[in-house]
């Protein structure tokens, strides 16, 4: 008979149970009897002992686990909701912001209103531009519907925008006193000298400022600063807008007349709204 077939295999999960249902027996002894100490207990400290160190540090490593996972997950779910919170009051305080824009911007036109109080005007939103980087050109959104019509003059920031040159139904197109083909008839307001008020973009890109030609100014009266209006000889545009700012002058060859530079009081580069005088020169024609 061959030896290794008369061998008996004893699975080892077999002993492990064996085994443990052996210590367990000797700790109910040992609990039942009251006997402490001995090979008994030395038995449970060298088999029991590491067991349940084992088991606790498991027990301890999967509870410390739940606890990591769980605080990420309530941590990720206050950051969303902190998101969300920093995005409304975003909203909001940029909601805000228009809305005082809006309120500023309203307040300069009640305020222009009043300054030129002797005319009825109708208020009017910028709704387009022409292909200039400055406001030269532009339409707003209000046309014969509401009263306009052409050659009326426009107003904003401070005084004069330009005149109307073309009223539809629902809107208007606008040409402004910078543009290179508007000259104004203008005068000087201290000293009433008459003068011709030019549109230049070239001039208005390079240092914000217009021309100032034909100056009547005879006794050296006019100096830097003084204010520039709308002349009552002007064909179109009604008396005493202001245009603007004196910013040099120089003596013609002539002799006779001067020219220089003005500044304009109006932002042409931040048209949003504008009020529209309702009448029109009349010239007597």
């Amino acid at each position: 008979m061959n030896r290794r077939n008369s061998r008996i295999n004893i699975p080892g999960s077999f002993i492990l149970i064996v085994l443990t249902i052996f210590c367990i027996v000797l700790l109910f002894i040992n609990y039942a009897t009251g006997f402490t100490g001995g090979p008994l207990v030395t038995a449970a400290n060298y088999l029991f002992v590491p067991m349940q160190r084992g088991v606790d540090y498991i027990g301890s490593s999967i509870s410390a686990s739940n606890e990591e996972a769980k605080t990420r997950s309530e941590l990720i779910e206050e950051n969303e909701q902190l998101k969300a919170t920093v995005d409304e009051l975003t909203n909001r305080l940029t909601s805000i912001q228009l809305a005082q824009t809006e309120l500023d911007e309203l307040l300069t036109l009640y305020e222009l209103d009043s300054t030129y109080k002797e005319y009825k005007t109708t208020g009017a939103h910028v709704i387009a531009k022409g292909t200039s980087n400055w406001f030269s050109t532009f339409t707003i959104d209000k046309g014969k519907a509401d009263g306009i019509k052409k050659n009326m003059n426009v107003i904003a920031g401070s005084g004069l925008v330009g005149i109307i040159t073309m009223a539809g139904q629902h809107y208007s197109t606008v040409r402004a006193v910078i543009d290179d083909t508007n000259n104004v008839s203008a005068m000087i307001l201290d000293t009433d000298d008459n003068c011709i008020v030019s549109g230049s973009l070239k001039l208005m890109t390079e240092s914000g400022m217009i021309e100032l030609a034909a100056l009547e100014d005879s006794e050296n009266k006019v100096a830097t600063g003084d204010a520039v209006v709308t002349s009552n000889i002007s064909d179109k545009y009604l008396p005493g807008i202001l245009i603007g700012y004196v910013n040099e002058l120089e003596t013609d060859s002539s002799g006779l007349t001067k020219s220089g530079t003005m500044t304009p009081v109006v932002d042409f580069k931040h048209l949003k709204d504008v009020l529209v005088i309702l009448e029109t020169k009349k010239t007597g024609d």
